[in-house]
């Protein structure tokens, strides 16, 4: 991952002993920066809170017998379609 630093910038304080820990911890990975060893974390940091809160996992006999309700649903009527198009319309995912 290359860091771009013109895109945006992040101020912040740090207790020293944490900042001295960091810049070992970054020097130790060859890193060019403690800049980008904070980049590099937050990174990998905010993707992995992002997919633990976008996805599910479920037991298979749970997802079986989702599917199996799936397949043997009725077509949408219009209260649910009309929902579709109300979560469409805010953005919703």
């Amino acid at each position: 991952m290359e860091v771009d630093m013109a895109t945006a910038r992040l101020d912040l304080r740090l207790d020293e002993e944490i900042k001295a820990k960091a810049e070992k911890a970054s020097a130790l990975l060859g890193l060019k920066s403690l800049t980008e060893y904070v980049v590099r974390l937050m990174d990998e940091d905010a993707s992995q809170v992002i997919a633990q809160h976008e996805s599910i996992t479920v037991d298979g006999d749970v997802f079986d017998r989702f599917v199996d309700a799936c397949d043997k649903a009725k077509s949408p009527n219009k209260a649910l379609l009309d929902a579709v198009d109300f979560a469409d319309e805010k953005g919703f995912k």
